[in-house]
């Protein structure tokens, strides 16, 4: 049993070392944790994934979930994941996580059996003690996907039971899909949080240009602000404060070019403009910090000290977050995804039409972004006043 143990301990020290290779990408604690749960196989995808150029965050994802798939596998089979996984895996994975609480009452065995549910807890990957959310199991199908066809590999992943189980469950499933962010950053929440920054302090100066350009650029996600670099940006030429009056005064403009986003290739070529006071804010924090080139936003320690690297994307989250505390609102309530809904919002309230909104915020989703302006227009109809 001694020896069985040090060369499973001596597999894990070897997976972890192989995992430093994509240190930039998972974080340090969670390397330990996924050596225990991931495959030879597995670390060697990941690997391969990432010198292929998958998306930081998307490659973040996929390793948190494939570590989920493992860890479910060997709870509820007692045998690491197979390849290709088999159609009735799949299925036994969607009816594991996707059931009907009222049907669990008069039926124990319905959903996740609890030892199955126990042990995945114990490891600390089971948090919810209900059904997931069904924007999760799809996500987690799709990686699952994903990887069989980067691995050769078709997958019963097309298969017509699999699509008529995954509807079923969805219907059956009490969970409502939850936002990103809560409440939305928008313009007035914006302000209230601009105000915590008026110091003199560098972390003020920076936070202040962070939130601003992240708003002001059409709600960037908090990964493509934790990498912008001073070579995305360009000079452009002043614009008229107000479009329909060319002699209006002129306002700072900058172009931001986005590279690789989420929904766009690099070679996309997509660009946002940024004008007035988030240039002014970007210019100052530029100039204070002494930043020429590299990453624009950086992390500062207790003394002021800058440093070479950039912000994490779960830093910008908390630097937001702290804001809000500053600020007297409810952190649990905002995250960064806030100010990309909050823009949108925002842009609905101002009357800026939805394909012009969606110019700047780069939403490739005409649903997804015009859900943001049905809620605003919503809160401002006569439909919710009948009664009054």
């Amino acid at each position: 049993m001694t020896s069985t143990f040090l060369l499973s301990a001596d597999t894990e020290t070897r997976r972890a070392l192989q995992l430093d290779a994509l240190a930039g990408i998972l974080p340090l604690e969670r390397r330990d944790q996924l050596a225990k749960i991931l495959t030879d196989d597995d670390v060697a995808t990941l690997r391969h994934l990432a010198q292929e150029g998958m998306g930081e965050n998307s490659l973040r994802a996929l390793a948190s979930d494939l570590a989920y798939l493992e860890a479910w596998a060997l709870a509820s089979t007692g045998s690491p994941l197979p390849w290709p996984a088999h159609e009735a895996l799949v299925l036994k994975f969607v009816a594991h996580h996707l059931w009907d609480p009222a049907q669990r009452e008069s039926d124990p065995g319905h959903g996740m059996p609890e030892e199955v549910a126990a042990r995945l807890r114990l490891e600390g990957r089971l948090r919810v003690a209900g059904p997931h959310a069904p924007a999760t199991v799809k996500r987690r199908l799709a990686h699952w996907a994903t990887l069989h066809r980067w691995k050769g590999h078709l997958g019963p992943f097309a298969a017509p039971s699999l699509r008529t189980a995954m509807r079923l469950a969805v219907r059956a499933s009490a969970r409502p899909r939850r936002r990103k962010s809560q409440r939305a950053v928008t313009r007035e929440i914006l302000d209230r949080l601009l105000a915590t920054c008026r110091s003199n302090r560098l972390s003020d100066t920076r936070d202040l240009a962070l939130l601003l350009v992240a708003f002001g650029s059409g709600g960037r996600r908090r990964s493509e602000i934790a990498r912008l670099r001073v070579e995305q940006i360009s000079e452009e030429a002043p614009v008229p404060r107000d479009p329909d009056d060319p002699d209006s005064d002129r306002l700072p403009c900058l172009a931001i070019a986005l590279g690789k986003t989420k929904t766009a290739a690099a070679e996309d070529d997509a660009r946002v403009l940024i004008v007035g006071p988030p240039v002014e804010a970007l210019r100052d924090w530029l100039e204070r910090a002494n930043i020429s080139k590299g990453a624009v936003f950086r992390a500062i320690d207790r003394w002021e000290g800058l440093s070479d690297r950039a912000l994490t994307p779960q830093a910008v989250n908390l630097i937001l977050k702290s804001r809000c505390a500053q600020a007297g609102l409810d952190p649990l309530a905002f995250s960064a995804h806030g100010l990309r809904s909050g823009y949108l919002t925002e842009a609905a309230r101002n009357g800026v039409s939805l394909p012009a909104a969606m110019q700047q915020s780069q939403h490739r989703s005409v649903q997804q972004a015009a859900s943001y302006y049905n809620d605003a227009e919503r809160q401002f109809s006569q439909a919710a006043r009948l009664a009054l």
